[in-house]
């Protein structure tokens, strides 16, 4: 069976080679090992050779299944207790579809995650009312019609997520609207792609110089929804004062679409829903920032320990499923890039380890400390573009 042809300037591939091939709606990592190559296709090992054909005067070179092993099954099967430094096996309790070790070799003696309290959907403080919900579709089963979807038709008359790896997102965009509770379509409709939980087995890890952080032990697409950012949704301006809380998260999809302070604006436009007063709202969130922000310092999920980079392959996206208020969208971080696993083929591929990382987006001296003055935190992501300072 032919997989693929891969370009190639004039002679062979180079040995123990790693690289991720993409063809026909099937990702894979390839290992060249001297004249075999080794591909990880759909959850399966596939055992290939490499031929060398040429195509136009160019050397090409294509990879011939000899042998297809399953590998899913074993590497699920690897029991978390073979997980060097195993601190915790799962740090949600079992709330989590797929449950999240924690690991440590750093601290002596080796210490879980602590200080708060594990949930997998948002609170609310009792000052915040969420809005009601919103009309949904008319669709029944699964939306498939973006003519006739109400949903598609605020995403710009079509469906931001296509049908690949379960669910991935083509664009990022302003906001992205999903189906919610008043829709007619059912849990398993494509554009309720980011509400289905967790699916990826992730490990929450302890680092040298920053603190806890989160690897995937397996392959993310990019446009994969990973998580959603979960805390206590509460308003921003009560958190003023408050030192020590390194967990919040601003909800700025407003200020994001008007490229407030610094802020890049989506690729996507949409059309946010008219509503009452709106005008006097938007200037007054022109002026003052983000209003809201999600809390993760007591209560929240395992986003909380997911770091910043300067060239991260995260990104973050605003969804609304359930109301229209862009204040309060829900804060979903998707794959940037294919994002390759802690250890797809331990025996065969020994590859750096990949941490889950996204763009905390702070400007440059935009933190101010209780004094007045600014404030300013080292940058250790380590990126070649990296801008030494998180703020």
């Amino acid at each position: 069976m032919f997989v693929a042809l891969l370009g190639l300037a004039g002679g062979g591939l180079r040995a123990s080679t790693v690289f991720v091939m993409e063809l026909a709606g099937l990702t894979g990592i390839v290992e060249v090992v001297g004249n075999g190559v080794v591909v990880v296709v759909g959850g399966e090992m596939e055992v290939a050779a490499v031929v060398e054909v040429v195509v136009g005067g160019v050397a090409m070179v294509g990879l011939v299944v000899v042998d297809v092993v399953d590998f899913a099954r074993q590497r699920v099967s690897k029991g978390h207790s073979e997980l060097n430094g195993l601190v915790c096996k799962d740090i949600s309790g079992g709330q989590e579809n797929i449950h999240i070790p924690a690991t440590n070799v750093c601290d002596v003696p080796p210490v879980a995650p602590s200080g708060f309290v594990y949930i997998k959907s948002n609170q609310v403080a009792e000052n915040v009312i969420i809005p009601s919900n919103a009309p949904g579709c008319n669709c029944k089963g699964k939306c498939t019609n973006a003519e006739k979807c109400s949903c598609a038709r605020l995403n710009g008359n079509d469906f931001p997520y296509v049908h690949r790896d379960g669910g991935r997102l083509v664009e990022p965009r302003d906001v992205v609207f999903e189906c919610g509770p008043t829709c007619g379509c059912g849990p398993s409709c494509l554009n309720r792609t980011s509400q289905q939980g967790l699916k990826y087995q992730l490990e929450v890890y302890r680092t040298k110089d920053k603190g806890w952080a989160v690897r995937s032990r397996d392959y993310i697409p990019s446009g994969a929804p990973v998580c959603e950012y979960i805390g206590t949704v509460r308003k921003s301006d009560e958190l003023d004062n408050v030192s020590g809380n390194d967990y919040i998260f601003d909800i700025d999809c407003w200020q994001t679409m008007n490229e407030i302070g610094g802020r890049e604006r989506r690729l996507r436009d949409v059309s946010i829903p008219s509503s009452n007063n709106a005008k006097e709202r938007d200037d007054h969130i022109s002026e003052t920032g983000p209003e809201f922000c999600i809390d993760a310092g007591s209560y929240g999920n395992f986003a909380r320990f997911i770091n910043h980079s300067c060239e991260p392959n995260l990104f973050v996206q605003c969804v609304l499923s359930s109301h229209h208020d862009v204040r309060l969208a829900r804060v979903v971080l998707f794959a940037a890039d294919n994002i390759l696993p802690n250890q797809m083929i331990p025996a065969l591929i020994r590859m750096d380890m990949e941490e889950l990382t996204y763009d905390y987006g702070y400007e440059l001296d935009s933190v101010i400390g209780p004094e007045g003055k600014i404030k300013e935190l080292p940058c250790y992501c380590g990126t070649a573009d990296c801008r030494k300072r998180l703020y």
